[in-house]
């Protein structure tokens, strides 16, 4: 089956910021003589889930939690822990390949699109996408299919045309509903055994060129 355009989760498929995320959380646990219950920690579905992240911590410092002053915390060290992000391994190459065949290309991401607007610029390779799908413009967050139908809609491609890369469960499991193709690279933290309904896994986007992972026309 042909392939018309690749559809790329942004946060833990395009760059780690899934793994950055943890590791910010875990410094401010820290900060208060606290583990983090990796566990735990990541959501099964592509919503905001601040909220219950300071709840819990809350809960774990007592009454002494003053949110503002943690908050202030972790964006500071958020900042330069994604300073020092650049695209996952194997991704520049792929996208480079897929310019080179005409292939156009395309995010559909949960997060706030000024959230993934700012990754990709600082990066360099924000123009390489033709468009984005987000979730603040979806208004919903996967698993629900929404933004991969956004996507779709906004490149004018049938869905079985085009080939999502995801590196969460819940990823597959939207881009699947939207009616995509799906391959899994699961961010490090998750179980590579759970990735049953995607076409195929792999370790990393380094694993095979993107000319062979896609075959011929």
């Amino acid at each position: 089956m042909g392939t018309d355009a690749l559809v790329f989760d942004f946060d833990g498929l395009l760059m780690d910021t899934e793994t950055a995320s943890l590791r910010v959380w875990q410094y401010l646990w820290r900060e208060y003589g606290l583990e983090l219950d990796v566990s735990t920690f990541f959501a099964q579905h592509g919503g905001n889930v601040i909220a219950e992240r300071y709840a819990k911590l809350a809960a774990a410092v007592g009454p002494a939690f003053d949110q503002d002053e943690a908050h202030d915390t972790r964006l500071t060290y958020r900042r330069e822990v994604h300073a020092t992000l650049e695209l996952a391994a194997g991704i520049a190459r792929w996208l480079d390949e897929a310019r080179e065949l005409g292939i156009r290309l395309a995010v559909a991401s949960s997060s706030p699109r000024d959230w993934v607007v700012d990754h990709l610029t600082r990066v360099g390779y924000l123009d390489r996408f033709e468009l984005l799908a987000c979730g603040d413009e979806a208004g919903t967050h996967k698993p629900d299919p929404g933004v991969y139908l956004l996507a779709l809609e906004r490149l004018g491609v049938p869905a079985e045309r085009a080939l999502a890369f995801e590196d969460t469960v819940h990823g597959v499991a939207a881009a699947k509903a939207a009616g995509l193709r799906c391959v899994a690279i699961p961010h490090p933290n998750a179980d590579p055994a759970a990735f049953t309904a995607a076409e195929r896994v792999l370790t990393s986007a380094a694993d095979v060129p993107l000319r062979v992972l896609i075959g011929p026309e």
